[in-house]
């Protein structure tokens, strides 16, 4: 059953007569007639009786009335609410990021998209570790994804996001040169996450590349309780820009490395066309980088 042929029932039904609910409609009677015919068919039973130059319900018409005329509204409630979530009324937009990255870009990016599109609501997720993330919007479980660059992302679409510089964030009070040497990370008790999380795999990374070894004072599956920790004298970490300044604002002491060190961030998405508010939130990522250093290669949906 088709919207066409519920509303061609009811203009019969109130005009009672095929000419003149093809004329309310501006539609030709013949096409009219057909409509009916073929939604009686449907059907199995006749909804009119032909009487003459008009017709009249059908015991079938009569109780088709009200369930016709419910439908039709469900059908302008549907169409409105389409409309809505389109022109970015409404909708929802389902993101999985790691934990860092939505800390910062993250969070300034939704707070520009909310002032943009009040009315869209954002559920955010933290996956079990960086490949989840392609694993979760390649699986349409999620529609954007930030996740550390250097994941294989099959079958998904990339943007790359601003380099993010790290730094060693040590307990308060503690004297320290102007930067802290890769090498010496070796010597430093270090407060970080399990093996196979983001955190732990970047940190092993770093030491792994000055052929240091790792020595680790506090393993912690709970992310929020490093800087605490730190703060505490439990020991170092190491933490993207933004959150060892906020680290530095609580007291602890934070020098950069040396060489320096950075990260680097992917937006990650769906091939193919996006939902209204996921397009235009990959626009907005796209303009906001556009006078920050993205990642060379990237690329970004039209």
């Amino acid at each position: 059953m088709e919207r066409k042929q519920v509303e061609y029932f009811l203009a019969v039904a109130a005009h009672g007569s095929f000419t003149s609910a093809a004329n309310s409609l501006r539609v030709a009677q013949p096409s009219l007639s057909y409509a009916i015919r073929a939604l009686e068919k449907e059907l199995g039973t006749p909804l009119f009786r032909r009487l003459g130059r008009g017709v009249a319900l059908t015991s079938t018409g009569e109780a088709l009335l009200a369930p016709a005329r419910e439908v039709l509204r469900d059908f302008s409630k549907l169409q409105a609410e389409a409309r809505r979530v389109t022109e970015l009324v409404s909708g929802r937009l389902d993101i999985v990021a790691v934990t860092t990255l939505t800390i910062d870009p993250l969070a300034a990016f939704v707070g520009e998209f909310r002032n943009r599109y009040p009315g869209v609501e954002l559920s955010i997720s933290d996956p079990e570790n960086a490949a989840a993330v392609v694993d979760l919007v390649r699986r349409g479980d999620r529609e954007l994804g930030l996740t550390e660059r250097g994941v294989p992302a099959d079958g998904v679409e990339t943007f790359g996001l601003p380099e993010q510089e790290v730094f060693a964030v040590l307990p308060p009070k503690t004297e320290q040169s102007e930067s802290v040497p890769v090498r010496g990370l070796a010597g430093l008790d270090i407060v970080t996450t399990p093996q196979g999380t983001t955190s732990r795999s970047f940190v092993d990374g770093v030491l792994a590349s000055a052929g240091a070894t790792l020595r680790i004072a506090v393993e912690v599956t709970h992310r929020a309780a490093i800087v605490p920790l730190v703060l505490a004298g439990a020991g170092a970490t190491l933490m993207p820009g933004r959150l060892a300044r906020d680290a530095a604002a609580l007291g602890a002491v934070i020098a950069p490395l040396d060489p320096p060190v950075t990260r680097h961030g992917v937006l990650v998405f769906p091939c193919g066309p996006l939902s209204p508010a996921a397009q235009a939130f990959v626009d907005l990522v796209a303009h906001s980088c556009e006078s920050e250093d993205a990642a060379p290669g990237a690329s970004v949906q039209a």
